[in-house]
């Protein structure tokens, strides 16, 4: 069977095109790293993949808010290009800088099909600095969300200034959850979704983590299951090791596995 292929967007800022192409690669899928400046020159390039990816980082140094200027660009000169990728039932992920972008572009949440229109945004973390470490986070059973299906809960890191999802319409974050759009929260060690900090580390709204669009084809998180690729990885893999509980891969790459996985039967 032919290997499905994705497009990760690099440059200005962005810093995860490495692990990101080695997650897709050991998934299943050719990675095709593409500077955006080449991308917004000939925009064609989007025609030949089935996956698109915004990686994580620091686009533009973060100017006027994580995100932003890298999301118009994107915006103002591919526009119409995303929107037939998207009406193709192609899948697109975003992680960390990647989620900040297409929150920022309206990609996401993309309620009643409104995809370039924002309505949500990933704003400064409440403790006021930025955050490195651990979280638990939970897939949503619930969620239409082909990347996180059967995840469970998972531990992921997470590394970020302004990772918290907010808006001031409470109205739309009801929308978001009846139409199965949270597709990962922040969850304590019993495994419930939580505001609290250190376990919620941005202080999102709904204790968000993720966001898929209703057709779960397009998704986007805080964490990075792309720097957990193997085991080793772990903060406490040696603990693990010990207790015979180590997995044999990094238990991030289930996310791309399960991304490969629909973008093989959409290409059979």
């Amino acid at each position: 069977m032919q290997r499905p292929k994705v497009l990760i967007i690099t440059g200005y800022g962005v810093n995860c095109e490495a692990e990101s192409a080695e997650a897709w690669r050991r998934a299943g899928a050719d990675p095709v790293l593409v500077h955006v400046n080449d991308l917004l020159s000939s925009p064609d390039q989007i025609d030949a993949v089935d996956g698109l990816m915004f990686i994580g980082g620091f686009s533009y140094g973060d100017h006027m808010s994580s995100g932003h200027v890298f999301a118009q660009r994107i915006k103002h000169h591919i526009q119409p290009r995303l929107q037939t990728f998207i009406d193709a039932g192609k899948v697109m992920l975003g992680i960390c800088n990647g989620f900040q972008v297409m929150t920022k572009m309206g990609l996401l949440p993309g309620l009643n099909g409104d995809y370039f229109i924002p309505s949500v945004s990933l704003i400064q973390n409440d403790c006021g600095h930025f955050q490195n470490y651990w979280v638990n986070i939970r897939f949503e059973d619930a969620s239409r969300c082909i990347f996180t299906k059967g995840l469970g809960t998972l531990t992921l890191p997470i590394r970020h200034g302004e990772g918290k999802i907010f808006t001031l319409d409470a109205a739309l974050l009801e929308q978001l959850e009846e139409a199965g759009c949270v597709a990962a929260r922040y969850v304590d060690a019993a495994g419930n979704p939580t505001d609290a900090f250190p376990d919620n580390p941005n202080g999102s709204l709904h204790a968000i983590a993720g966001l898929s669009d209703p057709t779960g084809r397009i998704f986007g998180m805080m964490p990075h299951p792309e720097a957990y690729l193997f085991p080793e990885n772990h903060p406490q893999w040696d603990v693990q090791k010990r207790a015979n509980s180590l997995p044999e891969e990094g238990l991030g790459l289930m996310l791309f596995r399960n991304a490969v996985e629909a973008m093989n039967e959409v290409m059979a």
